[in-house]
């Protein structure tokens, strides 16, 4: 128990700005084996988000609630997942061959292609939540139970298609120059099972009130079976940004498919 609590802190510190124990470090083993709670990783920035949405949305209003709600999740994870999004932007936007591209990915400052697809990201987040939130309340169900299940399981089952790429692809930079690389290096049937049972947890859950959200898997998965095979073909496999990226891809895919399967059930 100390030992998978000790791996638990070692994501929460990696993936998030949350404070952890003094004891914890990037324990290059604990941090390959903190994959099975990235995930549950996600249970814990879509409470927060949700939280936020609740206190603003009873201060002020609910577009606001919203935008404070996304500042919320971007603050808890020090932007990591976005700023995966916007180099993998760059990299492949600007980039035509893989030692490019990776080139590209590996430079911290911002350019055209990233600034412009963290906007547009941003943006298509904020409207689909929004929506999302709203439409909870013709569902007939606790409009409060329904958006606090659907935040977290945006983020858990989005941070699931990211994490299964590790699963399933190698890693492509071959030196050890990314922080991400240890994730990479190896895993066992407990980060298999780990991920997936936190990772779709609360969309089963989710799903007992209307089990219809179980077809938002398919949407999802597709989107992660693509970004997959697109860094396949380019890049020979994955960095740590496009996981970023998939985490963000995927969760916006998770908002605008709930609200177009409301649209049509």
């Amino acid at each position: 128990m100390k030992k998978e609590l000790h791996i638990f802190f070692t994501a929460l510190m990696f993936y998030t700005r949350i404070p952890c124990p003094a004891t914890i470090d990037h324990n290059p083993d604990y941090l390959n084996k903190a994959s099975r709670y990235f995930p549950l990783i996600g249970w814990i920035v879509g409470s927060v988000a949700f939280g936020v949405y609740c206190v603003f949305n009873y201060l002020v209003a609910p577009e606001i609630a919203v935008l404070f709600s996304m500042i919320a999740s971007v603050l808890v994870t020090g932007a990591f997942h976005e700023d995966g999004f916007a180099d993998v932007c760059d990299g492949f936007g600007g980039g035509w061959t893989k030692e490019k591209i990776l080139m590209i990915m590996k430079d911290s400052a911002i350019g055209a292609y990233g600034a412009i697809g963290v906007v547009l990201l941003l943006l298509v987040k904020l409207m689909s939540t929004n929506m999302l939130f709203r439409n909870a309340e013709n569902t007939g169900l606790n409009v409060y139970i329904v958006s606090f299940l659907l935040l977290v399981s945006a983020h858990s089952i989005s941070r699931l298609a990211a994490i299964s790429i590790v699963f399933t692809h190698e890693y492509s930079r071959e030196d050890a120059s990314s922080k991400s690389k240890p994730i990479a290096q190896s895993y066992s049937w407990r980060e298999v099972v780990g991920a997936f049972l936190f990772g779709l947890l609360p969309l089963v859950i989710l799903s007992y009130f209307q089990w219809q959200m179980l077809l938002i898997l398919i949407p999802v998965f597709l989107t992660r079976f693509f970004l997959a095979c697109y860094f396949q073909k380019w890049i020979d496999g994955y960095t740590g940004d496009c996981l970023g990226a998939t985490q963000q891809v995927c969760e916006v895919v998770f908002y605008i498919s709930v609200i177009a399967l409301w649209k049509f059930i």
